[in-house]
């Protein structure tokens, strides 16, 4: 792994960090604002936080697009094929499968999300090559990967 994490971030934690100045969301996006996480997303996940914040928080555009140029939010590229193949056998509901899809395709260390129906407790992702977790999950995560620095 490199010496610094890449997190791919899931629509409800962008939403999330947007929300709450002190959840673990917004931690997250302040650990790549100081460089020591690689932030990323997919075009999919900014399309869906675009639409979810219109619908459920328009006042909070700009600051969502502030918080995302602030903590150097990188868009990854389109999922192929054998991400999408890969994705969808592990999780059934096809945009949550698109999701992990782009998470595969930019290559990150962990996929962060609140979503407990379809991606974290997934019996299935132990056939990743990163860990699903919460915003919590993925911070103690981080300090684990700190301590073994």
């Amino acid at each position: 792994m490199a010496a610094e994490p890449r997190v791919f971030l899931d629509t409800n934690v962008l939403f999330a960090a947007v929300l709450s100045e002190t959840g673990g969301s917004r931690l997250i996006l302040k650990l790549g604002e100081s460089g020591a996480v690689g932030l990323w997303v997919g075009s999919r996940v900014l399309k869906e936080a675009e639409a979810v914040l219109a619908r459920k928080a328009a006042e909070s555009k700009a600051v969502f697009a502030l918080l995302l140029d602030q903590a150097k939010v990188s868009v990854g590229p389109s999922p192929d094929q054998a991400a999408l193949s890969q994705a969808r056998a592990v999780v059934d509901y096809p945009p949550d499968a698109h999701i992990l899809g782009e998470a595969l395709a930019a290559e990150v260390d962990y996929l962060v999300s609140l979503d407990r129906k379809h991606l974290v407790g997934n019996p299935r992702a132990s056939e990743l090559p990163f860990p699903i977790g919460t915003p919590g999950d993925f911070l103690a995560w981080f300090r684990e990967h700190l301590e073994g620095a």
